[in-house]
């Protein structure tokens, strides 16, 4: 079978990295957005039946401007959790990406287009969901993000690179959206009146966190910053989340941001773009559940503080999100992807209903378990 350009020049690009055995296939893999992800399958160099497995992306440059610095933080990251998952008596090679390094003894591998590569050691006998089917699923989600909390809960969290720089900058959001506002660039201003009453009715809220952490009395973490559930590896056999993958956005940032936007993603009884808002709402026993896991994976890391404000930060993360989509709706839907008109006001209405039934259902949240 002849092979392709494409399928040549990721043979090519496969055989700068430090594999066992040979080449064997490339095929896409997963359902990412971002990257382009591959799976190399290998074969032993002897002719053997046996074969190992890597996955390889491309990452995508056009998202994250500063791929080496990117490359720095899993780097850095990936060999600390490494250590203490040893010192704990884990498996360092299950319970954390292992990144592969080039020939030349880097963490990545630029081609002459200017592509930047990177290989990982497949994880076997796990998978991912990209949606939450039992509330375990999500249960152990929570622990798994708790615990990667507890295992970098000494790493200097200042030493990492912003890869999206005010990623979580609340207050920087809502000026955003004064601007959109302001500009009226789509003509759209008015036909969003109630949302931006929403919005700013909330203002105050806003500065929240970031004037405790500023205060010194919110401590600066390592944070994934795209806490969903498919970015955690479950075993199979068991069930259990072992791995948390996906590391790109890992910056510094605040613990309740993690937290916050689990709840955003995974506590919704609606769509994030739903269109009947009377299917929005907050499930308390799924944000229970969470807290619960998320605490327990934690192992007592999380200040008093911070587990006082987790019902702040869910909510802060909801508001920022909705002010994020009204914001590119008001811009004329450059930043988002959209699928159909008004899919990011939807998405908007979405969160803003969701922070509205948060704020009624405040003192259950707030409660101790």
């Amino acid at each position: 079978m002849t092979m392709g350009k494409e399928q040549e020049r990721l043979f090519q690009i496969a055989a700068e990295f430090n594999l066992e055995g040979t080449v064997h296939t490339i095929t896409p893999y997963g359902s990412g957005h971002i990257n382009d992800t591959y799976l190399v399958v290998m074969q032993e160099k002897d002719g053997g039946s046996g074969t190992k497995r890597y996955i390889l992306q491309r990452m995508n440059t056009a998202v994250f401007t500063k791929p080496l610095e990117l490359m720095e933080n899993i780097s850095g990251v990936t060999r600390y959790l490494k250590k203490k998952i040893r010192f704990e008596g884990g498996d360092p090679k299950r319970e954390t990406l292992s990144l592969i390094e080039t020939k030349r003894g880097e963490n990545c591998f630029v081609a002459e287009d200017l592509g930047y590569y990177r290989m990982y050691d497949f994880i076997e006998g796990a998978v991912s969901y990209d949606a939450v089917k039992r509330p375990e699923d999500f249960y152990e989600s929570a622990v798994a993000f708790g615990r990667f909390q507890y295992l970098l809960s000494d790493y200097p969290a200042e030493t990492l690179h912003e890869t999206i720089p005010d990623f979580h900058n609340t207050v920087k959001r809502y000026q955003d959206l004064e601007a959109a506002i302001a500009a009226d660039v789509a003509g759209r201003k008015k036909s969003v009146e109630p949302e931006i009453a929403f919005a700013r009715e909330r203002k105050a809220e806003l500065g929240e966190l970031l004037d405790l952490q500023r205060a010194g009395k919110l401590p600066l973490r390592v944070t994934h910053n795209d806490t969903k559930l498919n970015n955690i590896m479950m075993d199979e056999k068991t069930g259990r989340g072992i791995c948390v993958i996906d590391l790109d956005t890992v910056m510094p940032g605040l613990s309740l941001y993690d937290f916050g936007d689990s709840i955003r993603y995974g506590a919704n009884t609606g769509a994030e773009d739903e269109v009947d808002l009377t299917r929005v709402s907050l499930d308390l026993s799924l944000y229970r559940l969470y807290k619960k896991g998320y605490l327990e994976g934690s192992q007592g890391s999380l200040s008093a503080l911070e587990q006082k404000m987790l019902p702040v930060g869910a909510k802060l993360m909801t508001l920022e999100c909705g002010i994020r989509f009204l914001t590119d709706y008001l811009n004329g839907d450059t930043y988002f992807k959209i699928h159909r008109k008004q899919q990011n006001l939807d998405r908007c209405r979405s969160q803003f209903a969701l922070v509205a039934d948060m704020e009624k259902k405040w003192d259950a949240m707030c409660k101790e378990d």
